[in-house]
């Protein structure tokens, strides 16, 4: 199901008896979701992400702007009427029941010509209790499951119903590292089986980047980018993108350009194709070092840390941003482990450049 959203804002009013502005939480989002893909709504906490989802499902009614479903103007649906399936952080099961009774909750509430029988509801429960491999939990209760278990039921209740869209807000957080790596491969594992249009919030960009089809990057209400995993991060429109993806996060510097050159603080570390002279941040991606004992960018090292197949080699230089630099070099290179000083040369395509007041990218 393609999803179409035109200029949608959701404006909440201030509440409070200070003459503060009302909150703009989305503002003139425009997108299309290709149908049968999944897209990653990925911002900061109260950058607007789980209030679009709230738009698209119907659970909050947009200040302006129409939402599409296909051809169909589903704006002033209600939620249940818009063939939505929504699976939240907090799991939302019914204690009292058992495995089964909760994926069948949804398909027991349809009346009319989309009411089933019971054979069919069965039929259809454990269609998606295999799909999402719980199919020998279904006579247990919530509380006799583990997290991702349960995690598992709540998608298998939204997907019971057949929705046109699936709708997931934060659905991992609750999880353990380990549980939620594991999980994110079975949910992109059910989204391509399934086919249906899927839309994932998140705040962790390694979530988003490693399931999703899309990725729509978000910062106070407004898109500040779009486009497949990769592409976002090795081409970011403006520093924020750049620092909010990545992990470790890139390494600003303060810099400036000047006579073909680029610098960081004093140190001449490239050559490129700008003239003009302006003062500017650099980003340079962790993997974006070489360890070379003639580079150009001269840095004080503080320790370095064995991470089995890389190393990690923390370090400071005045003219950086944060107070450590982490560079991640091959374990295959020879690191002076007591050495107070080190030099990088940097990959030119792990280097990006953003204007010092604009903060958008400096295209070279």
């Amino acid at each position: 199901m393609r999803v179409v959203l035109q200029n949608l804002t959701k404006v909440f009013p201030n509440r409070s008896k200070k003459s503060q502005p009302d909150v703009i939480a989305v503002n003139d989002f425009t997108f299309e979701i290709p149908d049968g893909e999944l897209i990653g709504l990925l911002g900061p906490s109260g950058c607007g992400k789980s209030t679009a989802l709230n738009l698209i499902s119907g659970l909050q009614t947009p200040t302006s702007g129409r939402i599409f479903f296909g051809d169909d103007d589903v704006t002033d649906l209600p939620p249940e009427n818009r063939g939505v399936g929504l699976v939240f952080q907090n799991y939302a099961l019914y204690p009292h029941l058992t495995v089964l009774q909760n994926i069948l909750f949804p398909l027991e509430n349809l009346k009319g010509a989309s009411k089933l029988s019971k054979s069919d509801m069965l039929a259809r429960a454990q269609e998606v209790a295999a799909l999402v491999q719980i199919h020998d939990l279904m006579e247990r209760k919530p509380n006799e499951l583990s997290g991702g278990q349960q995690q598992r039921v709540a998608i298998a209740r939204a997907l019971v119903k057949m929705p046109r869209v699936l709708l997931l807000d934060e659905p991992l957080s609750n999880l353990d590292a380990r549980l939620r790596l594991q999980t994110r491969e079975e949910l992109k594992r059910i989204q391509r089986q399934t086919r249906i249009t899927t839309v994932f919030v998140t705040h962790d960009q390694e979530e988003a980047m490693s399931i999703s089809d899309l990725i729509i990057v978000m910062r106070a209400g407004i898109i500040e980018q779009i486009g497949k995993p990769q592409d976002v991060y090795d081409n970011p429109t403006n520093l924020f993108v750049a620092t909010f993806l990545g992990t470790p996060p890139i390494n600003i510097f303060t810099g400036k350009t000047a006579n073909g050159k680029l610098y960081i603080g004093d140190d001449d570390v490239s050559d490129i194709s700008l003239a003009d002279e302006q003062d500017v941040f650099v980003g340079v991606r962790p993997e974006g070092f070489v360890l070379d004992s003639n580079g150009p960018l001269r840095c004080n090292q503080s320790h370095v840390e064995l991470l089995g197949r890389d190393f990690s080699i923390i370090s400071s230089h005045e003219a950086s941003v944060n107070p450590t630099i982490r560079s991640i070099i091959s374990s295959d290179s020879k690191v002076d482990f007591e050495s107070d000083s080190i030099r990088f040369s940097l990959k030119p395509d792990k280097v990006f450049i953003f204007e010092k007041e604009s903060q958008k990218r400096v295209f070279i």
